[in-house]
C-alpha cells in the first residue's frame, strides 16, 4: 500500500484544528512555540519553506508528534 506524502497544506490544517481545538489564539501558540506569528500564521496557510526547526517547535507546544518511518531495507519487502 502506498500512501502520498504529507503536504505543507495538511502540517498547516493540522496544526490550525490542533491550536483551535485548544482553544489558543495564533499569538499565543506563537509565544508558546517561540516563534513569530507571522510565521504561526504562514506555517498554517501552508507555507512550503517554513524552517523545520520552527516546525517542530510549534507541533511540539501543541503536544503533537511527528514520527518517520524508513522504506524497509530491500531484504525485509514481501515483494523482494
Amino acid at each position: 500500500m502506498t500512501r502520498t506524502p504529507m503536504t505543507p497544506t495538511e502540517i498547516g490544517r493540522i496544526v490550525r484544528a490542533t491550536r483551535r481545538a485548544q482553544g489558543l489564539r495564533q499569538d499565543q501558540l506563537a509565544g508558546a512555540a517561540n516563534v513569530g506569528p507571522r510565521f504561526l500564521s504562514e506555517l498554517e496557510a501552508g507555507k512550503k519553506t517554513a524552517q523545520v526547526g520552527k516546525v517542530l517547535g510549534v507541533l511540539a507546544a501543541l503536544g503533537c508528534e511527528l514520527s518517520i518511518k524508513s522504506p524497509d531495507p530491500p531484504g525485509d519487502r514481501p515483494d523482494a
